[in-house]
């Protein structure tokens, strides 16, 4: 077998491969040797058909298989003998396959491209971290608080944050329109649940007042009948309620699943989930940074196949999000630029892992498996699911492995605590 290896253009590579017609004619030959057992032709007995009638009524169709197989099975010895590593499977072109002749043919493709890391003993990275102060517990108790408001019934014109009960009527064209009526709605005034126009016309209403009030339908309502539509409501506040927090006290406290031990052990509880919550965004930003130096660092020249791959990816996770629609709505060049930023970290994670001979955890893979599991009713089910899973399993093994070699570099880096804020670094009480 003959090989010869052309660089066109990048990491395009062009493997032109000629093999002996000996060999050829030899695999059709074996071929038909071996239809000839089975072969049923009309006026002979199974296994008694003549070579020559088997070669003239299938030689065609076998040396056409032969062909085909032969090509696969010669790319494959041709890059493993030119030490070439495709990043996906091959063009193949026919130069010959004539009957009795050589085979030969070209195969295009791409290559993995060489990676030379820059040392990671150079990298200076800050770890973002937070101390939680009993000031930090008690604000998370207060926003816990706002989770479950008492509301108490009061006899004044209604400000934000009451919450008011109301009957409405909408018309459009001075006709009721669908779900236009409705009785006993409740509505807490600053939350934006309803029309900005109704929502500004309830404040300073007081139970018995009626009210007329236009308001418009944005263009991307949900019920298409009346988007983008002028409409005309009377609403009629029939209750005004204000809103408190609720006492935090032992009742509050078995709201929240603490049986025992109080508003103490309630405050316990919150300290360990917001110290969770800390050390896992601070990993998170680690992580972050990491990649964002990894990439920066290390430039590569990354195969066309692979960002394609990634973009049809991309794609349909926009379409899972947003639908067809949304997803068909951003152009391709707007998923490029994430797609190579995921070929080019995947590539490098790959290579720390294989130079570094990293091995997957089997430790951190059965903890992030709990942790998954656990989101779910019945997790004991779904880890069975998970388990009998080669494909899901596989997931999960390669996450490992990539928090592995994260974790190898960020032990190589110059790594510095940085404190900062709870609220800064889980961006606890950001709205919106």
């Amino acid at each position: 077998m003959q090989v010869s290896v052309t660089a066109t253009t990048g990491l395009e590579r062009r493997l032109e491969v000629a093999v002996p017609g000996e060999q050829v004619a030899n695999e059709v030959d074996q071929r038909l040797k071996r239809l000839a057992r089975t072969a049923k032709i009309k006026g002979f007995r199974p296994g008694k058909v003549p070579y020559a009638v088997v070669r003239q009524q299938f030689g065609s169709q076998v040396h056409a298989e032969a062909i085909n197989d032969l090509m696969q099975s010669t790319f494959a010895q041709a890059v493993t003998q030119e030490k070439l590593r495709p990043a996906g499977g091959p063009r193949i072109e026919p130069i010959n396959v004539e009957p009795g002749a050589e085979l030969r043919y070209a195969a295009v493709f791409e290559v993995m491209p060489d990676i030379q890391l820059k040392p990671f003993d150079t990298l200076s990275l800050e770890r973002p971290t937070a101390q939680i102060g009993e000031a930090d517990v008690d604000a998370m108790l207060e926003n816990m608080q706002r989770q479950r408001p008492v509301f108490t019934e009061v006899a004044r014109a209604a400000h934000a944050e009451d919450r008011v009960t109301i009957d409405f009527e909408g018309r459009i064209d001075g006709a009721v329109f669908q779900g236009g009526k409705g009785e006993g709605m409740q509505v807490v005034l600053g939350q934006h649940r309803i029309l900005p126009e109704l929502e500004e016309a309830l404040v300073g209403m007081s139970a018995g007042e009626s009210k007329d009030a236009p308001a418009k339908f944005p263009e991307d309502y949900g019920a298409k009948a009346v988007a983008g539509k002028q409409a005309e409501f009377t609403l009629k506040v029939t209750r005004v309620e204000e809103q408190t927090l609720p006492a935090l006290d032992e009742e509050f406290a078995k709201q929240y699943g603490v049986n025992e031990g109080g508003v103490a052990a309630l405050r316990a509880e919150v300290r360990k989930s917001m110290e969770r919550e800390a050390a896992e965004a601070s990993r998170s930003r680690l992580r972050d940074q990491l990649f964002e130096v990894l990439y920066r660092d290390n430039p590569l020249q990354v195969p066309q196949t692979l960002v394609a791959e990634q973009v049809a990816e991309l794609q349909q996770q926009m379409a899972r999000r947003m639908g067809a629609e949304g997803a068909a709505s951003q152009p391709r060049e707007a998923y490029e630029e994430p797609a190579r930023r995921r070929v080019a970290l995947g590539l490098i994670v790959g290579e720390i892992v294989r130079s570094q001979q990293l091995k997957v955890d089997r430790a951190r893979v059965d903890e992030r498996l709990a942790a998954l599991v656990a989101q779910y009713p019945d997790p004991e089910a779904v880890r069975r699911q998970y388990l009998g899973s080669r494909a899901a399993m596989e997931q999960i093994e390669s996450a490992v492995l990539e928090d592995q070699a994260l974790d190898w570099v960020a032990s190589q880096a110059k790594l510095s605590d940085k404190p900062v804020k709870f609220a800064e670094l889980t961006g606890f009480g950001r709205s919106g």
